[in-house]
This record gives structure tokens, sequence and C-alpha cells, in this order.
């Protein structure tokens, strides 16, 4: 059962206005909500920027079965701090910050003290949740945002903040497994199945760690994209029988990061013997995987979620150096259920991004 809102809660709270949805229509509009005061160890963000990602679609329309309404989703955030507790020491006022897919854990548990708030039992995601002060949990597509210290990241200065915000989601959730799988040495070849707001910064950061990338993709249009304007060097239509026959047993790793349900098998006959598939993408029905595509040649099929402070970190670190960011378009606040209706349909190169410091205000006003 979620905690109940403290009498504390209620009482102390600040004004903000964010992009909500109401029910399961998914249509977003201008909502007055409460933002808890400053706590000792919490950070205050100005909201500059918010990612939309595909999760963001799925919990608005309560796909996955566990929407609270009203919902503002988002967690791709990118602002300025504007305002620190007195227990803060990583942070000051003006500095570049973002705040990604989680906002609190338990803090002590064993996943925790390593680093992998992500794996917490108690994990609080950034919207659609009940925090541990009893506030209900509201995401970036919003003006301001209160949160732990803990659970918010430092932009290097050479990342704009538009096309970082898409970093604390989209790129935490390819360089997580890519590093714990053994999946970024230099030499080994990966294969990114789909070309999207996943797909294409999984392409950027295997480059990156100096690997032969292959995209697999249904579609064919993506070629040219994927190889002249990402980096890849070489591209497998999923459909094509003889691309997909010429290219089995060659790769050590996929990062899968489609959400639809597609068959398995000729994807596993793509990977070496002991290769390994990372799923990341979340497809609404059970999976059906025959056990000897697994067990003939030792693979492994394997899931990750995101990853941990430390390591959101080290990936911004990272993609500073590299010069690793998202392609985004950015949009107005205004058009944001437009945006929606186009993600549905895989119609964005390769994540929108709402430009929240200067159009929501205006968007909430016209509202009005």
């Amino acid at each position: 059962m979620a905690p109940m809102a403290t009498e504390q809660s209620q009482q102390h709270t600040r004004k903000a206005v964010g992009l909500a949805a109401r029910d399961a229509s998914g249509h977003l509009s201008p909502l007055a909500i409460t933002r808890r005061s400053t706590g000792d160890d919490d950070v205050v963000i100005k909201i500059l920027y918010c990612g939309i990602c595909h999760s963001d679609l799925h919990s608005i329309k309560n796909e996955w079965k566990n929407a609270r309404y009203p919902m503002v989703p988002g967690h791709e955030i990118a602002g300025e701090v504007t305002e620190v507790g007195k227990n803060v020491t990583k942070f000051k006022t003006g500095d570049h910050v973002g705040v990604g897919c989680m906002v609190n854990s338990c803090q002590s548990c064993e996943s925790c003290n390593k680093g992998f708030e992500n794996h917490c039992p108690g994990i609080i995601p950034t919207y659609n949740l009940v925090d541990l002060d009893g506030t209900i949990t509201y995401g970036g597509y919003s003006s301001m945002v209160v949160v732990h210290e803990r659970f918010v990241v430092r932009f290097p200065n050479t990342i704009p903040l538009d096309k970082g915000a898409p970093l604390l989601c989209a790129d935490i959730t390819m360089y997580s497994p890519m590093k714990y799988h053994g999946l970024n040495v230099p030499g080994m070849h990966l294969g990114v199945l789909g070309l999207g707001g996943l797909g294409h910064v999984a392409v950027k950061f295997g480059k990156a760690f100096g690997m032969k990338v292959t995209v697999i993709s249904s579609s064919p249009g993506k070629k040219q994209e994927a190889l002249k304007q990402l980096g890849a060097d070489a591209f497998i239509v999923s459909k094509s029988a003889d691309e997909m026959k010429a290219a089995m047993s060659s790769m050590d790793g996929i990062i899968n990061t489609v959400s639809a349900n597609i068959p398995m098998a000729p994807l596993l006959r793509q990977l070496k013997p002991n290769g390994k598939m990372i799923l990341v993408g979340l497809p609404e029905k059970p999976m059906e995987i025959s056990p000897f595509a697994l067990v003939a040649a030792n693979k492994t099929l394997a899931g990750s979620c995101i990853g941990g402070m430390r390591d959101t970190q080290e990936m911004l670190d990272l993609a500073a150096k590299h010069d690793v960011t998202a392609d985004i378009e950015v949009i107005g606040a205004e058009y944001v259920n437009t945006a929606m209706e186009h993600l549905a349909k895989a119609d964005v190169r390769y994540r929108f991004v709402i430009d929240i410091g200067n159009t929501l205000d205006k968007a909430a006003a016209a509202a009005e």
C-alpha cells in the first residue's frame, strides 16, 4: 500500500505547473501541481528541457496497467539549480544538472550501498508513484522539481542541456548493459536491434568503445541514417532472409531495443556461441523463446533496466569525452500531444525534447 501523505508534506509545498494526463486517453494539458519544500538534502531545479521517452507514452495511456491519474510524465530532466538544502555538498545555485528515471530509494539496502539504486526494492520512479514523504511524484513535463541530492547528476559543460536530457534515460539504458555484460570491448561485434531513441545512442556508444556495430532494423529506409549519420559499420534488414542468413553467428552481443513482440529465434541465430542478447525494450505481451535457441550454443538472454546513480554520472562524463549526445527534435509544450502521436508511429529522429523553460508557461496561460 502506498504511504499516506504526512501533515507536514501537505502543509509545506510550493506551486508549479505541469502537463498532465487525466485518464487513459493520454491527452496532456496544463495542471497546477505542488512540490515539497526544500529539505536539508534536497536540490531544487528549474526545469529547462525534458525528453519524451516511449515509456511516457505507455504510462499516460495506462498500457502497463499501473497508472495513477493525474499523471505528469517525464524522466529525462535537464535544468538549473535554484536552491539547495543545508546538507547538500555536490551542487550549488546555477549548476546545470539532470534527473533521470528515479528520485528516491531506501538508500540502505545492499543494492543501494553498492551504487545500484535502480535495483532497490523501494525504488521511487520520477513519476507515477508516492515518494517516501507521502508526496506524489510528478515528472519533468513541469516547471520545477525538488529532488534528493543523491538522485541528481551534473552535466559536463560540453553537453548542451537539450541534447543531454535524453541521456538520462536512453543513454544510461544503453551504457549500463554494455558495461556489465562486457559489450564494451574494442574489436567486438555489437548488433543493435531497432534504430530509434535507444538504438541510435547504442550505435554511438558502440563506436565510442571501438566496436564493430551492425544495425538490425525492419525499416530499409533507415540504412543511410545508420551508416552515414550515426557511423554504423553495417546494416541488416531483419525482414530479408538472405541478409539475416549472411550474418549468422557473427555477433558477440545484441542490444534489443524493440518494444514490439517479434520472433526471437532468427535474432538469436545472429549471435556467436556464448553470445548475449540484452533486452532493454519492453513489449506489451510475453515473449516466446525456444530453449534450444539458447542451449545449443550456450547463448545468454538477459535484461537490463537503466543504471545506478554512480554509473549515470560516469556515463555523462564518458559521453562528454566522446561527444555522444542524442539526436533530437526540440518542440514547444503546446506540441506535446502531436509529438505523442508521432512517437506512437515511430515518426521521430530520434528523440523529442520539450523546451520547458521557454514554452510551458505560455502553453499554460493559453489554456487558461
